[in-house]
């Protein structure tokens, strides 16, 4: 599991199958899979994005400003009911470092935080954290607004755990029915046989994975998965 607190780089790029496939291969000398990952399949993950009923958020990241936020809540799967553990997370980024915070907490208390503040009595619950969501989402009367789900492969280094990758495809929105318990479906995001890689570090790449990315002519991707989401909307509304 990911920590509660920390800050790293991340890129994000997008991938083919045969990119995914030919990655695998070196990913099996350098890395080791997430716990989530048995047998090396992926696994479900479902989240909520919040924003203003102006989606002021979105609207904001998608200028590119130098500092920006967002909040989401997450199940590592379709959560099966409402004693699930989730995650409140905050992300926030400036000038192209990614600072995240989350704290657990159980579904229904979860909801009942986010519908009438109600505090949570989770005893794994990380108060400082609980509290800086607390104060975004009062500046900005926050709630959810989009449903994104994804299946993942994920990785660590065997030398520098500070370095992970992460390997996203069948990205699936939505706009309504906005509840983790509710079943995994939507539009899709990507198109049949793409992935979406982001890498992350707390320093540097390391070489054999900047080598992969040059000989595969491999670049950079600014794709957001919530801000694509968001672009597809408004053309929905055209």
């Amino acid at each position: 599991m990911e920590a509660e607190i920390f800050s790293r780089v991340e890129q994000k790029y997008i991938l083919t199958q045969d990119d995914v496939d030919a990655l695998i291969v070196l990913l099996n000398d350098y890395m080791n899979c997430d716990i989530h990952n048995e047998g090396g399949k992926c696994y479900p993950v479902s989240n909520l994005y919040f924003d203003t009923s102006s989606d002021e958020l979105i609207i904001k990241s998608l200028e590119k400003p130098v500092y920006k936020e967002k909040l989401r809540l997450r199940s590592y799967g379709q959560a099966k009911d409402l004693s699930e553990t989730v995650y409140l997370e905050i992300k926030k980024k400036f000038e192209g470092v990614v600072y995240k915070r989350r704290t657990p907490m159980i579904l229904s208390e979860a909801y009942d935080f986010i519908q009438n503040g109600t505090l949570p009595k989770n005893e794994n619950t990380n108060w400082q954290v609980f509290h800086e969501i607390q104060n975004l989402m009062q500046r900005y009367s926050l709630s959810p607004r989009v449903f994104i789900s994804y299946e993942r492969l994920a990785y660590f280094s065997k030398i520098d755990s500070d370095f992970r990758l992460t390997l996203d495809t069948n990205i699936l929105t939505r706009r309504e029915d906005l509840l983790l318990e509710s079943d995994i479906y939507g539009e899709p995001l990507l198109q049949k046989g793409e992935w979406l890689m982001e890498a992350k570090a707390i320093k540097s790449f390391p070489l054999w994975f900047v080598h992969f990315l040059t000989e595969r002519k491999i670049y950079f991707s600014s794709f957001s998965k919530y801000g694509n989401e968001y672009k597809k909307y408004l053309l929905s509304r055209v």
